[in-house]
């Protein structure tokens, strides 16, 4: 009679569960035991190591289809094969990392999708007394623009950043807000273009966080995506937008148009 355990003895003493051990059987990982004389498969020494070895390789990250030459492998091979397995998990633990900080960020709103100066601006924008709708459309913007003109994204945010300096654009902001409601026929929506186009046109840098994305692509259309992403403007809106764009053509700055390609 083969000295030795029963299945179940052998799963406890290794630590995995009975299914798994006949699991490894069937991929061959591990030879099923003759039966005894008494009609039980009884599982020696030399079994129980090839099970362990197996165990252990598998809670290694090694693909099961893997482990059965590894075992069979000489110390070389096997060497060289663990270098490989520890490469993927390497690369398998960067991934997790990547994915438990992008949960982290989206725990933050913002976070996921705009880097942290962005956040950092869009609050410093709510605490200059920017309205939160206004905040909310600026930072939908960012969104949108970072994936179409990523490479362009951070220096238009030293632009932009530079434009919250300006105390004086501020003041503009705040009444190009208010005539949103104005009739569009309203002759102080040509004066507050006017003023506007004026104070961009003098500030070179300023005037960067009109051109500086569309600056970057060959494709109008992207910049045009960026800057009439949003709800429909008022009619008194988009003729501000209307008549600041077509004063800062009329200066030679390039803005496309609608139509443009």
């Amino acid at each position: 009679m083969r000295h030795g355990v029963t299945i179940g003895q052998a799963a406890a003493f290794v630590g995995v569960t009975v299914k798994t051990v006949r699991h490894y059987h069937k991929l061959g990982l591990v030879e099923e035991p003759e039966r005894d004389s008494s009609g039980y498969r009884r599982y020696g020494s030399a079994d129980l190591l090839r099970l362990v070895q197996a165990r252990t390789l598998a809670a290694a990250g090694v693909p099961l289809a893997e482990i059965g030459p590894l075992l069979d492998a000489d110390a070389a091979l096997f060497a060289a094969a663990l270098a490989d397995v520890e490469r993927q998990l390497d690369e398998r633990i960067e991934e997790l990392i990547g994915r438990r900080d992008m949960l982290h960020r989206l725990a933050d709103g913002d976070r996921a999708l705009l880097p942290d100066r962005a956040v950092a601006l869009l609050k410093r924008m709510l605490g200059l007394g920017f309205p939160a709708d206004e905040v909310a459309a600026t930072r939908e913007g960012w969104v949108l623009a970072k994936a179409l003109v990523p490479e362009g994204f951070d220096d238009y945010l030293a632009h932009f950043e530079h434009a919250l300096e300006d105390t004086r654009l501020a003041a503009l902001g705040k009444r190009v807000i208010e005539a949103a409601a104005w009739e569009p026929d309203d002759p102080r929506i040509a004066e507050v273009a006017t003023a506007a186009a004026d104070h961009y046109l003098a500030d070179p840098v300023l005037l960067k966080t009109v051109t500086g994305l569309q600056a970057r692509t060959e494709a109008a259309t992207r910049y045009t995506l960026i800057a009439h992403h949003g709800q429909a403007p008022t009619p008194a809106a988009a003729r501000l937008a209307e008549l600041f764009e077509s004063k800062l053509r009329a200066a030679g700055v390039h803005i496309p148009g609608p139509g443009s390609r």
